[in-house]
């Protein structure tokens, strides 16, 4: 009889509601800010280069993580075809996150040195060269666009307000480490720089 009397109430059933969720949320949120695994970096975890830094805003312009995860879970179907599993460290300096939830194509995570540089290019202009059954897309202007220098060191003084750990040094040679590179040769070392660290951790 109380919950029929819940249920054709509205109003009590939106708090009862809301209330539920909020205890929910909390349980699961705050002990997280009291567990160093999130807030500090995994071992062997550094920020991006300039260069790896536009190469990952190069990836959410493009909208890579539509089809690709950054996120391997600890079951051992994706242990044994991705590498080790996933940790909060290795994201405490991506802003946002990578994680994803969708695996159109391959996840990503541990990407970084499983192929050539010459393989990315060839993957990038035409998938179909190197992977005859692929359905992504090409890219093959990325191969011909410079990036555009002049807002790396912000973007970097930007990131270091949240926590990144960028130096004076690396914040003023942002732009001599940019000017020049591809689109193509951003997005590649971005790509190379995802997951080495984890090659040596279980060694």
């Amino acid at each position: 009889m109380n919950h029929e009397k819940i249920e054709k109430n509205v109003g009590l059933l939106g708090v009862l509601t809301a209330i539920v969720i909020s205890v929910g949320g909390l349980v699961e949120i705050v002990p997280l800010y009291f567990t160093g695994q999130v807030g500090e970096a995994a071992p062997g975890i550094k920020p991006y280069t300039a260069l790896q830094l536009e190469g990952r805003d190069i990836y959410l312009r493009e909208g890579c993580y539509n089809c690709h995860s950054q996120m391997i879970r600890p079951l051992r179907a994706e242990t044994e075809r991705y590498g080790h599993y996933s940790l909060a460290g290795e994201s405490v300096y991506d802003h946002p996150f990578q994680f994803g939830s969708k695996r159109t194509g391959p996840d990503l995570a541990r990407v970084g040195g499983r192929y050539s540089e010459e393989w990315h290019r060839a993957h990038l202009n035409n998938p179909r060269d190197v992977v005859p059954e692929s359905n992504m897309p090409g890219f093959p202007w990325l191969a011909t666009t410079v990036v555009n220098a002049e807002g790396t060191a912000a973007k970097m003084k930007a990131l270091r307000t949240v926590g990144v750990p960028y130096s004076d040094e690396e914040i003023a040679g942002a732009h001599d480490a940019v000017a020049g590179h591809t689109e193509q040769d951003a997005l590649i070392d971005y790509l190379q720089s995802l997951g080495i660290a984890s090659k040596t951790w279980g060694k």
